[in-house]
């Protein structure tokens, strides 16, 4: 995500190129981009809501499919 810890990573470069992690993150995500925080309100609203109440003990990784789905280069 967009962070003021993650900014270092998603400068540009001085040669003009993207900086390998960046690089590393849009070549592993479906979405070949970083994921915005405002993207985490759908999950957010259903975790706090009663829609959810059958969800327990489950892991959700909110990582825009990069520790399972990564794409392969």
């Amino acid at each position: 995500m967009p962070t003021t810890q993650t900014a270092p990573f998603r400068e540009i470069q001085p040669d003009g190129s993207k900086h390998p992690f960046d690089r590393f993150i849009c070549a592993k995500t479906p979405a070949s981009r970083w994921l915005e925080a405002d993207e985490l309100i759908g999950l957010a609203v259903f975790l706090a809501s009663d829609a959810s109440n059958a969800v327990y003990e489950h892991i959700l990784f909110v990582d825009d499919g990069i520790s399972y789905l990564g794409k392969q280069p």
